[in-house]
């Protein structure tokens, strides 16, 4: 079952990246490395609901 998740940034809070994951091999919330046009840098960005 793949679901839409939302990714923000842990810096600036803001909600940057929308992705789809695989919640049956992946149910952990995940954790990237990804550019933040708000902050200008690749910052760690985390799933939130």
């Amino acid at each position: 079952m793949r679901v839409r998740v939302t990714l923000s940034c842990t810096e600036c809070k803001n909600r940057n990246y929308n992705i789809m994951k695989d919640k049956k091999a992946h149910p952990e919330r995940m954790e990237t490395s990804k550019y933040c046009r708000f902050c200008r840098k690749h910052t760690l960005h985390k799933e939130t609901k």
